[in-house]
């Protein structure tokens, strides 16, 4: 059985991964048509239906939801959240095909340590069950405390452009992603009740409501800046996120004592590759802009060699 938990988390991992580099190329397409110069997040959307490839990476995102549920149906929450790491990778082997560029050899470093410290951490902290559904009073601290996170990140992006804004929006979008996971915690908590009783409370409208939020600003988070600088945002986000709802709104623990050496350890290589990655050359927006971006037809991009 844990062997197919592993299966299902990798490939939820590498569906989620497609689903960010197909969408990112189509916003880039767009931009290319002079899309990006003007519209908002919500009046891209109808324009970005007619590309073929942010079609094909929205259903790569379903079908990673599915794949995230299926292996958290076999496993546990500190088995599969690890594992779900390797979708940083998996960013940059689909990225390098999609786009016919290979990201420098920084950018693979500080991806690396980003995965590993975020695996490093959570199998760490092994996060315990806790309960099934939160306390009415849980969800106005944990609710409220994300609405004005997701807020703030909202306006701080606004008077910002390219990797900075994409960053942003893509934090903003984690934890909307993972204020989802958790309000389907609440719905499903509630089907032991009966499908009435679920269907009778707010969690599950909720639910879709927030997921619908996470979608549109992903969508702002891809059209905005390159995925060296969202990719991260996202993954950490939606992971630590994750972690600190779970202790609000359940009363999940992580483990302490000796396990926060190797805690200790996993936030330093998430430190050292976020360092890393803030000074890697992708992150100036040429890689994932390159053939593949560019409209049928149009000759490849040419590497430039960065500015010292």
């Amino acid at each position: 059985m844990i062997a197919v938990t592993v299966l299902l988390a990798l490939f939820a991992a590498l569906a989620n991964a497609s689903a960010s580099v197909l969408q990112r190329r189509a916003a880039v397409q767009e931009t290319d048509r002079g899309g990006g110069s003007g519209p908002g997040i919500l009046r891209r959307i109808p324009q970005l239906l007619r590309r073929r490839s942010w079609l094909a990476g929205t259903a790569m995102l379903v079908l990673s939801g599915l794949l995230q549920a299926g292996a958290l149906a076999t496993g546990s929450l500190s088995l599969v959240q690890p594992l779900l790491a390797a979708e940083l990778l998996f960013t940059l082997a689909v990225g390098s095909v999609v786009f016919r560029r290979r990201p420098d050899a920084r950018t693979w470093l500080a991806f690396v340590a980003l995965a590993g410290g975020l695996a490093l951490f959570l199998l760490a902290a092994a996060p315990s069950a806790g309960r099934d559904t939160a306390r009415p009073g849980a969800w106005l601290l944990g609710g409220g405390g994300v609405l004005g996170a997701v807020a703030l990140l909202w306006l701080a992006a606004r008077p910002v452009r390219g990797a900075c804004r994409a960053m942003l929006l893509g934090l903003a979008s984690a934890l909307c992603f993972a204020t989802t996971a958790a309000l389907m915690k609440e719905a499903v908590g509630r089907l032991a009740d009966g499908p009435a009783a679920m269907l009778g409370h707010w969690s599950p409208y909720a639910t879709g409501a927030a997921g619908l939020v996470a979608f549109v600003l992903l969508q702002g988070a891809l059209a905005a800046g390159p995925l060296t600088a969202s990719q991260p945002a996202l993954t950490l986000g939606d992971a630590l996120g994750s972690v600190i709802l779970g202790w609000v709104l359940f009363a999940e623990t992580i483990q302490l004592g000796l396990r926060m050496l190797p805690e200790a350890a996993g936030v330093a290589l998430i430190g050292a590759g976020s360092i890393g990655l803030a000074h890697a050359p992708s992150v100036g927006g040429e890689w994932d802009t390159g053939d593949a971006a560019a409209r049928p037809g149009s000759t490849p991009a040419v590497p430039r060699t960065p500015r010292r």
